[in-house]
């Protein structure tokens, strides 16, 4: 038997101030469309802005409904939607936050499995790794290079 150390390096800002003013800009497109989710039974609302290529920013909000799992988060939203509108652009950064109305999240939220899977799938379509920026309501800002960092194996079409 073997044992491997995998290791994952974030970058983490203590507030918005401490970030460059691009991505501050982009969070606080991601804080603005997070308050417009449609999320009346978790009632945990998510935004997504995404930064292309082309200088398009694309949006998305969690969307869910009342015949689980129909909903949708608020990454795979706007991924979906920077894939049907802008099929050649290549995702630069992703600013990502989630806020709860029963409580105030004060850690950062990561996206979930299934949003991690369709970051990776972007990734590997524009060989090219997507800076993800995440954040709860309030408080740290955390820094990933490449979705890699949080989802160290991978799976893509070589597998298939």
């Amino acid at each position: 038997m073997k044992n491997i150390t995998i290791n994952t390096q974030l970058s983490v800002y203590d507030s918005l101030d401490e970030l460059p003013q691009d991505i501050q800009d982009l969070m606080q497109q991601a804080i603005a469309i997070r308050k417009k989710a449609y999320a009346p039974y978790s009632k945990f609302r998510v935004g997504a802005a995404l930064l292309l290529d082309n200088g398009k920013v694309v949006l998305g909000s969690n969307q869910e409904n009342a015949a689980y799992p129909s909903g949708l988060c608020a990454e795979r939203v706007a991924i979906f939607q920077a894939g049907a509108i802008y099929p050649e652009a290549k995702i630069v950064k992703m600013a990502i936050t989630a806020a709860s109305d029963t409580n105030q999240t004060q850690s950062p939220i990561p996206p979930c499995g299934s949003c991690r899977q369709s970051i990776a799938e972007y990734e590997f379509k524009q060989d090219q790794g997507i800076e993800i920026y995440f954040m709860g309501e309030v408080g740290a800002i955390y820094k990933s290079d490449s979705l890699k960092n949080l989802l160290p194996f991978t799976f893509d079409k070589n597998f298939l």
